[in-house]
């Protein structure tokens, strides 16, 4: 068994304004997603500005963490959020959806696409490799805040979490550094190879929702799902791998839609 690094979900106190690990993990995601995307914009579009760049980071930022509350509110936890509406803008306490984000960063896309020319599936196959660096960011915070754990498990590397966070006091699966190496590290460099050759348009976004939607299946075999929801069917089905089975479809979809309609209509390159 691992022991559980006792890590201050404060990352720095200053008076009464305390700033989270799980606040500056986004802050790593949004930073990372930049300087990446700034690589790749010359072969992106040459005639954008890293002004321009720095306009679409900042709305899809808005499309993460608007689509991510609310998401989670309509997901996960709507009657509480019913009986106390504040709750929701109490977000160092986490409680963000990933496929709220989702929604919301496709929406973002959609929009900022038509008011700068670009379609949509151009502008999610720009932005597609980069996303694993926030998920990988966010599943570090889900650690240090000792959320989101696993099922109980005698294997060697089961971590007994602090008694605020699960007073059974178990060895559990640290299911939030497997998220940390399938959607953030794997699914990274599952898109940033693929798209370093030019690829149809559709297809980097059909290899993001395919292989996110499987990584996330998987993991949720071992993760404990939210007490407030449990297990939806059989036993096993949680909310969250509901929600990955139509990302799995589009993600098949979107792939064979690439090469069957649009063979040669490349995205940019990531090198």
């Amino acid at each position: 068994m691992l022991p559980y690094p006792q890590i201050d979900p404060v990352a720095l106190a200053i008076g009464p304004l305390k700033i989270h690990w799980y606040g500056l993990m986004y802050l790593i995601g949004i930073g990372g997603a930049w300087l990446l995307a700034s690589r790749r914009l010359n072969r992106f579009d040459p005639t954008w500005t890293k002004e321009k760049l720095s306009d679409l980071i900042f709305w899809l930022s808005m499309g993460v963490i608007v689509g991510g509350r609310l998401g989670y509110v309509l997901f996960y936890d709507l009657s509480a959020y019913i009986a106390n509406p504040t709750l929701i803008f109490e977000v160092w306490k986490g409680g963000m959806a990933f496929h709220g984000g989702f929604i919301g960063v496709m929406i973002a896309a959609w929009w900022f696409g038509r008011r700068n020319g670009k379609s949509f599936f151009q502008l999610m196959d720009f932005v597609a490799p980069m996303v694993p660096i926030g998920l990988g960011a966010g599943r570090i915070g889900n650690f240090i805040n000792a959320e989101l754990w696993g099922k109980p498990t005698d294997l060697p590397w089961a971590m007994v979490f602090p008694p605020f966070s699960d007073p059974a006091q178990l060895p559990r699966h640290p299911s939030q550094l497997y998220q940390f190496a399938l959607e953030g590290v794997a699914l990274f460099l599952i898109l940033w190879l693929f798209s370093r050759k030019p690829r149809p348009t559709m297809a980097v976004s059909g290899m993001f929702a395919l292989f996110y939607g499987i990584f996330r299946f998987i993991v949720e075999f071992v993760r404990v799902p939210d007490a407030q929801l449990g297990y939806l069917a059989f036993g096993w089905v949680t909310m969250g791998q509901i929600l990955c089975i139509p990302m799995i479809v589009a993600g098949l979809f979107l792939i064979w839609l690439a090469y069957h309609r649009q063979p040669k209509a490349p995205v940019t390159s990531a090198a």
